[in-house]
């Protein structure tokens, strides 16, 4: 079985694309006048004002967006990821990152609240002094939505108005004083306990399974000898959805009929014949960018897909 990207990447342009459309004519000079030298890309949003002038969608779907963005929620809102549906009732906060691909869908048009958006570069290491991807709310295995209180909701919202105020600004400093703003959203978010999933059922499974297939599609196809496979195991892909080997496992086999490690196998097989054929790399590079610490398992896992050595079958498909 052969499988294909699901999702396709968001970036931020296509995310002003998206919320704004005709009332941006221009992204890209949009953009241009927005991204400083060195500061990566930010901006923030009343909601309120994207639903009256922009008539935002009801639903966003499952994609892979390249951009990170906090939201601070006020409505009632379904977020569906890996194998989990959170419902937000009323307050909410969440914290979204490109590891974690999720479905949106608003229940109401009473809509409120502010979002802001930021590329990698715009935390950087050297500014924060730690790595984004590895801060709790924006770890594979967070709980990224968290339930607020309206005392906690005007708090947060409190930062926000500064953000907006901050931004319109000409202050010389005023993207350092931006970047302090939301690593206080951060900690305050990380200081707080994630709204519980409401049951799975087999809408999830099929979900869950998706989103496996999307991260296993992801590393493919291999194009230089430096592009090394990252997800080889079961449970490397079931950490990164943050669910149990066993459950992944369960759930792929029922709606594949094959295990976690057989889908993973045939498509690192389908890889390899990919390079065997259509590259003039050795066996020892082609076993390496796999994933295979050493030749001879390489070779094994091979013969055990095709019953023949790789040598063997570059030397019958190589005419």
């Amino acid at each position: 079985m052969i499988f294909t990207n699901t999702m396709s990447s968001i970036t931020i342009k296509e995310f002003y694309q998206d919320i704004l459309g005709d009332t941006c004519p221009d992204i890209n000079q949009f953009l241009n006048e927005n991204i400083n030298k060195d500061i990566g890309h930010f901006n923030v949003f009343d909601i309120s004002e994207i639903y009256r002038s922009c008539k935002s969608k009801t639903e966003m779907p499952y994609n892979r967006r390249t951009y990170y963005k906090i939201s601070l929620i006020n409505g009632k809102n379904k977020v569906e990821y890996a194998d989990k549906t959170i419902q937000i009732e009323d307050c909410a906060v969440l914290f979204a990152s490109p590891k974690i691909p999720y479905n949106y869908t608003h229940l109401c048009t009473d809509q409120s609240g502010h979002f802001c958006v930021f590329t990698k570069d715009f935390l950087p290491t050297t500014k924060i002094g730690l790595e984004l991807d590895n801060l709790p709310v924006f770890s594979a295995n967070s709980d990224f939505i968290f339930q607020i209180t309206t005392e906690q909701y005007h708090q947060f919202e409190a930062i926000f108005l500064k953000m907006h105020e901050e931004i319109k600004s000409d202050y010389l400093y005023k993207y350092d004083l931006l970047r302090n703003y939301v690593m206080e959203l951060i900690h305050f978010g990380q200081k707080l306990k994630p709204i519980q999933p409401i049951e799975n059922n087999k809408t999830a499974a099929s979900r869950a399974t998706t989103l496996f297939i999307e991260l296993l599609e992801r590393q493919f196809p291999i194009e230089n000898i430096s592009q090394l496979l990252q997800l080889k195991t079961p449970a490397d892909f079931a950490g990164i959805l943050g669910v149990h080997v066993n459950h992944l496992n369960r759930v792929l086999k029922e709606t594949t009929g094959k295990t976690t490690g057989e889908i993973i196998g045939s498509r690192i097989f389908q890889e390899a014949k990919i390079l065997l054929t259509q590259t003039q790399w050795n066996i020892s590079e082609i076993a390496f960018t796999l994933g295979f610490e050493e030749v001879a398992h390489f070779s094994n896992f091979f013969k055990k897909h095709s019953q023949q050595s790789p040598q063997h079958y570059r030397e019958l498909m190589i005419v």
